[in-house]
This record gives C-alpha cells, structure tokens and sequence, in this order.
C-alpha cells in the first residue's frame, strides 16, 4: 500500500495539538486555612466621655490581613461599620447615639479572602459621664497646689516672715522713685502694647498700683501713657485707687493717665516723643512688648533715665537686657507686685505656688530615674490605667 504523503503531512502537525488538548488541566492551588474568628468580644461604653461613643475590644487572630467591624441595633439585621488593621485588638465607635441599644461582631478577613465571623457581643449603650476620671491626677494636682497656697496664706497672715528671693529690678524701685522726686522730674510707666485680656498687661497694671503708691506717698508726679483704650481706663482706675490708699487722693491728677494712638509703632514714637521732651527720671516698661520694645528702651537710655523693664515676651527680653538697668525676666514680672507690697495674700499665694512647682519638679525628676533605671514608660503605664 502507497502512502499519500500530501494527506499524512497534516495529520503530523496537528497530532501534538490534539494530544495537548486531551490531557487533563493543571490543578489549581488549595485555598489557603479558614481564618480564627476573634473571640471575647466585649462593647462597652467608652469610659470619661460626654457620650455618642462605644469601644469593642475583641482577642487578636494571628496571620490575618484585617477585621471588619459590624453594627446591629437592637435585635435588627448587621452591617459593615469599619475597617482595622491586622494588630488592632480595639475599635471606637463614635456615630452611637445616646440610649440606643447596638451589639457588635468582629470578622477577620485572610489574605485570600476567607472570612470567619466571630459570636456577636453582649448589647452596649453609650451615654455621657459626669467625671473624666482620667483627669484624677490633674484634680489631685490641683487640690494639693490650693491646700500649699492656703497654707502660705495663713502662715503670711499670722505674720510669719516668708522668704522671697531677691530680684535686682524690685529692689530698684525705692531708688528709681526716690531719683525721680530729688530731681524733681515725672516717672514714666509703660502697661505694654497688649491688651487687657493678656495676662502679661494684668500683671503689669497689679504693678502699676504699687510704684503709684510710692509716687503717691513722694509727691512724685507719674506719667502713664496708653495704648488700648480697655487698658487705658483700667490704668486710670488703679492709679486713682493707689492714691486713695496713700492718702492722698486729691493728689491724683487725672491727666497723669492717658490714651495716645492704638497703632503700635506710632505709640512707639509718641512715648519717645514724652521721654525727649519731658526728660523723665525713671521709665518702667512692664507688660507685653513686640517690635517696640528696641525703640522705647534705646530712646529710654539716650535720655539717661534709669530704666525698669519687665516681660513675658521672650523674644523682646534681649533689647530690655542690653538697653535697660534692671530687667524682669519672665514670671518676676507676675510676682513683682507681690513682692513689693508683701501683702499676705498675693505673697502666700506666690510661696505656695513656688512650692508646688518645685514638688513637681522633684516628681519628674524622680519619675525620669524612675523610667532609666526599670525601662518603664510611666505616663503610658498611668494613661492606659486611668483609660481603660
């Protein structure tokens, strides 16, 4: 028999084709195992809030890539509420509303998809508290500073002599009023370039009161220009109220406090202006200083005044230092009129607060040796305590 090889050649091609085509396909590969379903899932109110919040806190499953968090209310049906990552072991749900009954389930999902949906939780209602117990310790804190400034303040009252370090520019005082009554020439008092709601411009008008005092009880006559038309009439009062407490308050003179311009540059060259012309014998710059201060404080010394100044802006404190004789640096602004009048009340509310700060510093400094030497993060170990 002959063989037609035009007909056979096709049939070799396509043999292997067909044999491919028969064998069986390739096995795909096993699923991966089911994940864990998170266990102990536990919804509580969230704990030191003013409500619309629940925290779930479920037992973490190992090689999952996420957990679905899932919210029903009451008895109805659950849907998804939120993502967490893979070590979240906590989620806050803060959409509640306030005496709504929910239960929450926790699903973890597996990389390749596979979920396990873990029993739901027990119902949880979220509502508002009345205290932050994490705020104890600062509610402690608070306690213990009033009961130190109360104990200064009897002590100070029943005439104990408490001690209080001695600051250069206070003590200057005496000298630059006695300077300006021998010469004859007025004292210029400076309240700052703030207003009346800084704490700085506060302290210097408590100031303000006792170096009128003393002009009051010298015949010495003050000078005190105004930027902020607020502080203006509150300066006004408390000179008028420090003659009244010399003695002499028909020695006030109503013009010695007054408003110039609210623009604080053009303030600036006003109270220049005074210290050329009137050639003051004194000049206290106490409160809260910006760009002037440089301006005010060189004006100040090329008239050869002797110059006080005092403040809480940092920024501002080298022109003062470099410019002025004395300088009050920071927090001996808030204590000096305490510690020029000696009244029992501001001077036991000073040393009490002295205190207070030096019994935290001893804290800190004991609970940094503390975390040194055992390795303990001490806020952290507090934060979640009070937290949980």
């Amino acid at each position: 028999m002959r063989l037609n090889l035009a007909r056979c050649l096709p049939l070799l091609f396509l043999a292997p084709l067909a044999g491919a085509a028969a064998q069986p396909p390739p096995a795909s590969d096993p699923p991966g195992p089911e994940p864990r379903a998170p266990a102990r899932v536990v919804a509580r109110d969230t704990p030191s809030d003013g409500g619309g919040s629940i925290t779930i806190r479920w037992d973490p499953v190992e090689g999952i890539e996420r957990y679905r968090i899932e919210r029903a209310e009451a008895d109805g049906p659950f849907e998804a509420r939120d993502v967490a990552g893979r070590l979240a072991d906590r989620y806050v749900d803060e959409g509640t509303g306030d005496g709504v009954v929910y239960r929450y389930r926790i699903v973890s999902i597996a990389e390749n998809g596979l979920e396990a949906v873990s029993a739901p939780s027990m119902p949880a209602m979220s509502s508002p508290q009345w205290f932050d117990l994490k705020l104890v310790g600062v509610a402690l804190a608070f306690l213990a500073l009033g009961g130190l400034i109360g104990f200064f303040i009897r002590r100070a009252r029943e005439g104990t002599d408490l001690f209080v370090r001695r600051i250069g520019g206070l003590e200057a005082v005496d000298e630059a009023v006695g300077r300006a009554t021998e010469m004859g020439r007025t004292l210029l008092y400076v309240p700052g370039t703030g207003y009346i709601d800084n704490i700085g411009t506060v302290a210097s008008l408590n100031l303000l009161g006792e170096v009128a005092k003393k002009t009051a009880q010298y015949g010495t006559r003050i000078r005190v220009p105004n930027r902020d038309p607020v502080v203006y009439t509150v300066a006004r009062e408390v000179v008028k109220g420090a003659y009244t407490s010399a003695g002499v308050p028909d020695a006030f003179d109503p013009e010695s406090v007054f408003f110039l311009v609210q623009d604080a540059l053009a303030y600036a060259g006003a109270v220049s202006g005074i210290m050329v012309r009137e050639r003051p014998a004194a000049n206290f710059f106490m409160g809260p200083f910006f760009g002037e201060s440089l301006i005010l404080a060189e004006t100040g010394a090329a008239t050869g005044a002797i110059q006080i100044a005092g403040t809480d802006q940092p920024t501002q404190l080298p022109f003062f230092i470099v410019a002025c004789d004395y300088t009050l640096i920071g927090e001996e602004l808030y204590a000096a009129s305490a510690y020029i009048a000696r009244e029992p009340l501001m001077l036991g509310a000073l040393k009490g607060q002295d205190w207070g700060k030096f019994i935290l510093m001893v804290i800190l400094l004991f609970g940094s040796i503390l975390a040194l030497i055992t390795g303990l993060d001490i806020g952290k170990i507090l934060f979640s305590t009070s937290g949980s």
